[in-house]
């Protein structure tokens, strides 16, 4: 899939290759001519992305089907759609940004990857995390992206929200599909973290990513931040 950014967003997605949102942060930052030293804020507000991402190939050259349909290619390189929707959103909000990566990588292999994905659901597995929030306290807003596998979140979302308490956060969440949409995964969020405010989320199709750089800052300025 193809899509055109600035050379700003490019950079920040080249960053997302680092462990933790400190150091990430700090380069997007730098790159888009951030002038705060502390987290971004818009109204006072706090805000940090949290992405789960699993792009299939890292080499835009002579992509599979399932490859092709994994990704965004941004003059040459790789992002996974869900991935590329979080550098949209820190582009939108200038927040910091944290990825979310499994402590025991995970197959790049597209049958190897869905095989993976629905044993992990069948034994509701909790894949370890590889890295820390370090300071989750320090915000009030976060969005949280992922995929959707098998009418749900991966299960290393699981993980995540039972390791981290949303109590009087505001949670975003955003996603991308492959025709199941959220798959009532707010309701799901929800549930996991009951004292936790919600606002209405945004997911987009793995064949309209490609094209939703706009739709997803008109999603992101039309939020109450």
């Amino acid at each position: 899939m193809k899509a055109i950014l600035s050379t700003a967003m490019i950079l920040a997605a080249l960053a997302s290759i680092t462990i933790g949102y400190s150091k990430e942060a700090k380069e997007n930052k730098a790159e888009m001519k951030s002038n705060s030293e502390s987290p971004t804020t818009v109204s006072e507000k706090k805000f940090l992305i949290v992405y789960f991402s699993m792009p299939e190939t890292t080499d835009p050259n002579e992509m599979t089907t399932d490859e092709d349909n994994s990704v965004v290619v941004i003059d040459g390189h790789v992002l996974g759609n869900t991935q590329y929707m979080a550098y949209v959103i820190q582009e939108a909000t200038g927040a910091d940004i944290f990825r979310i990566e499994p402590a025991t990588p995970y197959p790049t292999n597209h049958a190897a990857l869905v095989d993976l994905a629905e044993d992990e659901k069948g034994v509701n597995a909790r894949p370890a995390i590889e890295a820390q929030i370090k300071n989750l306290a320090q915000y009030d807003m976060v969005f949280i992206g992922y995929p959707i596998w098998w009418s749900d979140m991966p299960m290393i979302l699981y993980t995540f929200f039972e390791e981290y308490d949303f109590s009087g956060k505001t949670i975003v969440p955003f996603s991308t599909h492959g025709g199941s949409r959220f798959a009532r995964t707010p309701k799901t969020i929800q549930h996991l973290e009951p004292e936790a405010r919600m606002m209405d989320g945004l997911t987009i199709s793995r064949d309209r990513i490609q094209n939703a750089e706009q739709q997803i800052m008109d999603w992101v300025n039309g939020l109450d931040l």
